[in-house]
């Protein structure tokens, strides 16, 4: 597989974008309900593509990684948070979700953000040693905190300095 172009998402990236999510959607990693037809678009007036860097190669799209401030507040301003992180099946362990990260720590960083954070899983054990590998730190847990599959798992709270 070709080295991963990463770029900030376009409108046009919408469709693919989309199909993206739902062809990933799991329980490994997501909490809300799966999509069902009929499908909104991937982007809407909370989400727009100035959100979204996107790893492209061989002329597909092949992952995401949304970056916002995780609130409105001026005293949190400093801080950006990865709020969405999506590898296609078959671009997994090829190295696109790290490019993915690493951009998002140099986009956060050109926003001139002091800390990245994000949240996972505890099930989630890739996505957890691929976060730790780039810098990142466990720095809270909230035991239990969703009901998965007929389990409780944990919501594990990370960051790092950017």
């Amino acid at each position: 597989m070709p080295e991963p172009l990463i770029r900030h998402a376009r409108p046009e990236d919408d469709g693919e974008l989309a199909l993206l999510d739902r062809a990933t959607w799991s329980t490994l990693h997501a909490v809300t309900p799966e999509p069902e037809p009929p499908y909104g678009p991937f982007f809407d007036e909370r989400h727009g593509p100035e959100e979204y860097l996107v790893a492209v190669a061989g002329g597909r799209l092949l992952g995401y990684v949304r970056i916002a401030r995780p609130t409105p507040l001026a005293s949190n301003a400093h801080v950006l948070a990865i709020q969405g992180f999506v590898v296609a099946e078959e671009a997994r362990g090829r190295g696109v979700g790290r490019a993915l990260i690493r951009a998002a720590v140099t986009e956060a960083r050109r926003r001139g953000a002091r800390r990245l954070t994000l949240r996972v899983l505890g099930h989630n054990t890739p996505a957890r040693k691929l976060y730790e590998s780039e810098g990142f730190a466990v720095e809270g847990v909230l035991p239990g905190e969703f009901h998965l599959d007929g389990a409780y798992v944990d919501d594990v709270l990370m960051g790092r300095g950017v």
